[in-house]
């Protein structure tokens, strides 16, 4: 690890820690020195080192107390401190030290105990110890050294190898205690790194959790749905089959059908809703006129907002139709209409607004599209929330308020439909959201034709035998009539087991239309075994779900729920 700048104020931390024992070790030994050369030798030059003395250990008390953090200016003026306490203990011994031995080795234990202080002391800071060590010791090791007679050279060679010896021992308390300090310096680093992972990692479980909180809710309303299905297939077929055998004079009794066929029709697109939020709903491009669609969905987003949010629908009536999802964009639309209520705590106006445009370059390829446009004069986002704002999971609602899945999901629809997303915002003034979606090519001009009454449903080019299979008692028998109506003669099956016996007995089936969620086998793998015993006869798939298992390999053709006898009658035409 390198001499950084934390070790180094580390190290004069230390240092000024020691500062007010070395303080009053060297205020101390000067007075006790100066007043026994004082009584004892007559020196009253004693009290002028003394004075010096004073000043010098004043001087470096004042650079120690002095606050703030540590600092090159200030390190080097504690150094100078340091060394000019040294060098007054040097020069104080050339200058008060008498001509008898008994005073000379005073002296020199003086120093030696001084030198011997300031290397225990100051240990943390190796430059610290050689400014007291070096001008403290060596003017007594040269006035020893030029005396006449090997014992005074002896003293000095001892009194230098005694130096020697306390620059080495601080040198390495030095490295021992650089040492500690950078494994401290690693723990703290260590322990923030840490804490930063179980943070992430925390954060990661939380989105763990709110993932499969989603995925259960998804899995649920997937159920649900599923099982509204069945039982709009038996409610839909059951009032198309009554309202062919009306009689045409009973007026009263045919308007009520057509209002429970409307309100069951609304249920149908409630179920494809619900089928899209649990990510069971395939998606289904379609020819949408935008404004009929916000016009349709224009009380729903009202009552989603309080009185104090004003909504306004700005689209042109001209405007082109796009090529999507009708229920995605319902639900992408009602996601951003929520979005921006949740921004206006206080109210404010939503303005929902369509226009052409031709895309930026390289932003998407090149084509009309219709920008369809949200805007709020709401809270606004700044740009680091807006750089996340499509983020799975990124919320800056409060806990249990908002699931981070709105925008990403809307994202998704833009993308999957060859289209852009675009968020703008400003701090204090709102947030407008774009969804760029592709114009739908134009339609063949039809001849006008006055509009027919609700006709029969085409007849089957021949009559077929069919295998119906499904494990619901209620639409077994809504389609069974609905076949039936159509000309067809129907074999019955509640189960895929019930279905291969059958047809081992030597029933005769042109078709087999079998359910997908059915216990024990499902739909997909009873047509696989079918396929594998009768190659040629085809099965068709009634279901309402996306992404079954299986799909990709003998994929089956499929009738989607809830159908009607138009619908029935299309998947039934074999050639």
């Amino acid at each position: 690890m390198a001499n950084t700048p934390d070790l180094q104020a580390e190290r004069l931390k230390a240092v000024r820690a020691q500062l007010p024992f070395a303080l009053v070790a060297t205020l101390g030994n000067a007075a006790i020195t100066t007043i026994l050369l004082a009584l004892d030798l007559g020196q009253a030059e004693a009290f002028a080192w003394f004075a010096v003395m004073l000043a010098i250990t004043g001087f470096r008390f004042l650079v120690g107390r002095s606050a703030g953090p540590e600092s090159p200016r200030r390190a080097w003026a504690a150094l100078a401190g340091t060394a000019a306490s040294g060098l007054g203990w040097g020069l104080g011994a050339l200058w008060l030290m008498p001509a008898s031995e008994g005073y000379q080795l005073f002296w020199i234990f003086l120093i030696g105990g001084m030198c011997a202080g300031s290397a225990a002391l100051h240990y943390p800071h190796f430059p610290t110890v050689l400014a007291f060590l070096l001008p403290a010791g060596l003017p007594l090791v040269l006035r020893i050294a030029f005396a006449e007679g090997p014992r005074h050279h002896a003293e000095a060679l001892l009194l230098l190898s005694f130096l020697l010896a306390l620059s080495l021992t601080a040198l390495r308390s030095s490295r021992q205690f650089d040492a500690m300090i950078r494994l401290q310096i690693d723990l703290v680093a260590l322990q923030a790194r840490l804490n930063a992972e179980i943070a992430e990692r925390r954060a990661t479980e939380a989105n763990l959790v709110h993932a499969q909180k989603m995925e259960a809710v998804g899995q649920l309303t997937g159920g649900i749905a599923h099982d509204f299905n069945n039982l709009l297939m038996a409610v839909l077929g059951s009032l198309k089959l009554l309202r062919k055998r009306l009689p045409s004079e009973d007026v009263k009794a045919r308007q009520l059908i057509e209002n429970a066929l409307a309100g069951a029709e609304r249920g149908a697109g409630l179920t494809r809703r619900l089928l899209a939020f649990g990510r069971r709903q395939p998606s289904r491009p379609e020819r949408v006129e935008l404004p009929r669609l916000v016009r349709g969905m224009s009380d729903l987003l009202r009552n989603s907002l309080s009185a104090a949010i004003q909504l306004q629908i700005r689209l042109p009536p001209d405007l082109p139709a796009v090529q999507v999802d009708a229920n995605q964009l319902e639900l992408a639309l009602l996601n951003l209409v929520v979005n921006a209520r949740d921004a206006m705590p206080a109210g404010g106006t939503i303005t929902i607004t369509g226009r052409v445009a031709e895309p930026e370059a390289e932003a998407l390829p090149p084509g009309p599209y219709v920008v369809l446009s949200v805007t709020d004069t709401g809270e606004g986002m700044d740009e680091a929330t807006l750089a996340r704002a499509t983020e799975p999971f990124f919320t800056t609602k409060p806990a249990g308020k908002g699931t981070g899945l709105g925008l990403p999901m809307v994202q998704g629809l833009a993308l999957s439909s060859g289209g852009h997303f675009l968020l703008r915002s400003v701090p204090g003034t709102g947030t407008e959201a774009e969804l760029w979606l592709r114009q739908a090519p134009a339609e063949a001009a039809a001849e006008t034709a006055p509009s027919p009454a609700p006709a029969a449903a085409p007849r089957p080019a021949r009559r077929l035998n069919v295998l119906l299979v499904d494990d619901d008692p209620l639409v077994l028998a809504s389609t069974r009539d609905m076949l039936e109506d159509l000309g067809h003669a129907v074999l019955e099956a509640s189960s895929g087991p019930e279905a291969l016996a059958l047809l081992h007995a030597g029933r005769a089936a042109d078709l087999i239309i079998t359910d997908y969620a059915m216990p024990g086998m499902t739909g997909m793998q009873l047509g696989t075994a079918i396929h594998r015993d009768w190659p040629s006869l085809p099965v068709l798939l009634a279901t309402g779900y996306a992404e079954l298992p299986g799909e990709g390999e003998g994929t089956l053709p499929r009738l989607a729920k809830p159908f009607d006898a138009e619908a029935l009658a299309r998947a039934t035409s074999l050639p």
